[in-house]
């Protein structure tokens, strides 16, 4: 069977869904049988490259709160993740562009270690103090993931190389409906959305394996925190 999940490094819903779905599929019978496959999603495409500031700052001016508001929004965030045994700092990372890192993500899966540079650009983003904006930063990382680092450097020098595979996989989730990430296809036949808890996606995995129809899943936590064109804002809890 085969997962697809459409995300992008930018999302930290992403980042946390990733670890409640590799949870979920842990507790699934044939997780040997499963393969999965990360496609490519932007939720900020039209920004510029090179065009990068601080996420704080940026969440602020989109909703027009404060940045001590941003930093709860944030917070809240940060809980979710620590609850999954993830690392997340609130303060001091950047948003920019990320086409250059799925075009980077496409040499990897090429190369059987698309999950290992994505597990450490994901780390990198949320986790340290380490911009995914940065070509010299990319490059580190894809060397760290096991790549060539003269490939890497070329891929990033060639502005066209794997740009028709992160277009495709982005029409792709268009014709699929996605218009927010994460967002998880089973076998082309059962879809997921959102950081789901872990037990939400094993029973999907369930579901799938038997071939039942296409249908949703997981009652009230069927909408689960997702990130879209429009941001990831998400309300500070009491």
């Amino acid at each position: 069977m085969r997962v697809e999940i459409w995300s992008d490094i930018a999302c930290p819903w992403c980042y946390i869904g990733k670890a409640r779905f590799e949870k979920g599929l842990a507790a699934f019978a044939h997780r040997d049988d499963v393969e999965v496959v990360h496609r490519s999603f932007e939720l900020d495409p039209h920004r510029a490259k090179g065009d990068t500031g601080p996420v704080l700052e940026m969440l602020a001016k989109k909703y027009g709160r404060t940045l001590d508001e941003a930093r709860a929004m944030e917070a809240h965030v940060a809980s979710n993740a620590h609850s999954e045994g993830l690392e997340y700092l609130t303060d001091g990372r950047d948003h920019g562009n990320t086409f250059d890192i799925h075009r980077l993500l496409h040499l990897a899966k090429e190369r059987g270690r698309q999950n290992e540079l994505l597990d450490l650009a994901y780390k990198a983003n949320f986790a340290e103090e380490r911009s995914v904006f940065d070509a010299g930063t990319l490059v580190a990382l894809a060397v760290e993931a096991g790549l060539d680092e003269a490939e890497a450097r070329a891929v990033l020098a060639d502005e066209t190389a794997y740009a028709d595979a992160v277009r495709d996989d982005e029409r792709e989730a268009a014709e699929l409906g996605a218009n927010g990430v994460p967002f998880f296809v089973l076998d082309r036949r059962y879809g997921v959305s959102g950081g789901q808890p872990a037990e939400v996606f094993t029973q999907a995995l369930e579901q799938a394996w038997q071939g039942r129809a296409l249908q949703p899943v997981g009652g009230a936590d069927t909408d689960a925190e997702a990130c879209g064109p429009d941001g990831c804002e998400v309300p500070p809890r009491a």
